[in-house]
């Protein structure tokens, strides 16, 4: 344990270290906002999941609840804490710029996709790596299913994120042509869109359909960054005209329709905003995205300063290894809590004393996390891929094969009442491996607060 500290210490410093001598040397054609809103979104997600998670021992068994279940105020506060919309039109913002300068420099698309592949599917691995090892060895012993079922599935919960993604970025080329030649009709298009097969499913009952919106939200949000990489938000006074028209549309959704009003997912409701996603989330996406641009400028002034910028990079540099690590950590830390009887777990949810105790369960999360960033931050820099452009169909195969395995692993979890889950835990190292994302690497990356 000791030696594990001084590593997480050892690498600490060595990103710190980077991250000053990368801000000092920062372009000033650089976005910074870009990157402070991608680190941003990620630290409210991680906190959010770590601060509304409610687990407490009831009868002697170990309940897991939500604070947004106990707590009506909690379900409007996700009105800015459900950033996933943030993320979504950032990446809208870089995807764009970066398709747009592989086309220019005579980039393939294969070529591009596989190298976008190897910046968002390798950190997963490791995950999924450590947590069929875990289910191998609970499968033979006397642990309850449930609890690993439950336990997998609550620590595998942000990869639905990253196959969404992942499909989104694999139809950049289309959805870039689609803003290029329609603007912001190609945005109310999809938008319609997914309106429309939100009625189908909840007004028609027609409940297949409801999947689709993984692609059409979420395109729909994406096409936001387009706007704002393409200039089309000249002035505060439109942004706020953005957020306003999002969030009456928002509130308009909500009070008439049978949408909730919590826009992150609850266990025991009827109709969830985000699994799957609905048109709400849009409409949240419009709000957030008028609210940060008209807070960009004043945001530039700011993170033109040497100390927050080098926060910025710092924290970039292993974003990705947090967000696909925090809730493994929370899940060790309350198995950790189980198995000595429930201690610290006695406490009511959103009662005085849980609240008293949030600021000590936030720091074992915390220093829970660090040697997850220590061991497998580097799978977030992978070496520079060097190999002649491969046949178009790999990385086509490695995209649905990742995003088949993950998604599967997000609703079900590594293993069941009949073992593991093979099919679901083999896609993702199936499609990086005959796919071609891993393998032939010769240069190494350098720390960067791109992604």
């Amino acid at each position: 344990m000791e030696r594990t500290r001084h590593t997480a210490d050892d690498v600490g410093m060595q990103i710190l270290t980077k991250a000053r001598t990368l801000a000092e040397t920062t372009p000033d054609s650089r976005n910074r906002y870009v990157d402070f809103l991608r680190a941003f979104s990620i630290l409210v997600v991680v906190f959010g999941h770590w601060l509304m998670a409610g687990p407490e021992m009831v009868a002697g068994q170990l309940r897991v609840g939500h604070l947004i279940s106990e707590a009506r105020w909690a379900q409007w506060a996700t009105w800015l804490l459900q950033v996933m919309p943030i993320f979504f039109f950032v990446g809208g913002f870089s995807n764009a710029g970066s398709w747009r300068s592989a086309q220019r420099r005579g980039t393939t698309y294969a070529t591009w996709l596989r190298d976008r592949l190897r910046r968002l599917i390798l950190p997963v691995l490791p995950v999924l790596a450590v947590w069929t090892g875990i289910a191998a060895v609970a499968l033979q012993t006397r642990l309850d299913r449930g609890l690993l079922t439950v336990g997998s599935q609550a620590a595998l919960v942000p990869v639905w994120f990253l196959a969404t993604y992942v499909l989104i970025v694999a139809v950049v080329p289309i959805s870039l042509r689609l803003w290029d030649r329609f603007g912001w009709s190609a945005f109310a298009v999809t938008a319609a869109i997914a309106a429309a097969i939100d009625f189908a499913n909840l007004g028609m009952g027609i409940s297949p359909v409801k999947w689709l919106n993984y692609i059409f939200v979420w395109n729909a949000v994406h096409f936001l960054g387009y706007a704002w990489v393409d200039g089309r938000i000249t002035s505060i006074r439109r942004s706020l005209a953005i957020a306003a028209s999002g969030v009456a549309s928002l509130a308009t959704l909500v009070a008439l329709f049978p949408y909730p009003l919590a826009m992150v997912g609850l266990d025991n409701a009827a109709v969830t905003n985000s699994n799957p996603p609905k048109v709400t989330l849009i409409a949240l996406g419009a709000f957030q995205f008028g609210l940060t641009m008209a807070l960009a400028p004043a945001a530039r002034r700011w993170l033109s300063g040497i100390r927050p910028w080098t926060g910025v990079v710092a924290i970039n540099a292993s974003i990705m290894t947090l967000y696909l690590w925090h809730l493994t950590a929370m899940v060790g830390v309350i198995g950790a809590a189980y198995a000595l009887d429930g201690f610290g777990l006695g406490f009511d949810v959103n009662s005085p004393t849980w609240w008293l105790t949030r600021p000590l369960f936030l720091l074992v999360l915390i220093t829970a996390t660090l040697p997850f960033l220590a061991l497998f931050g580097r799978f977030e820099r992978p070496r520079r891929d060097t190999r002649p452009t491969p046949p178009a169909w790999k990385p086509v195969v490695a995209t649905i094969a990742v995003c088949g395995g993950l998604g599967l692993l997000a609703r079900f979890g590594v293993a069941d009442d009949a073992g593991l889950n093979g099919l679901a835990l083999a896609l993702p190292f199936f499609g990086v491996v005959v796919g071609g994302v891993v393998g032939g690497s010769t240069q190494t990356r350098s720390l960067s607060a791109a992604k």
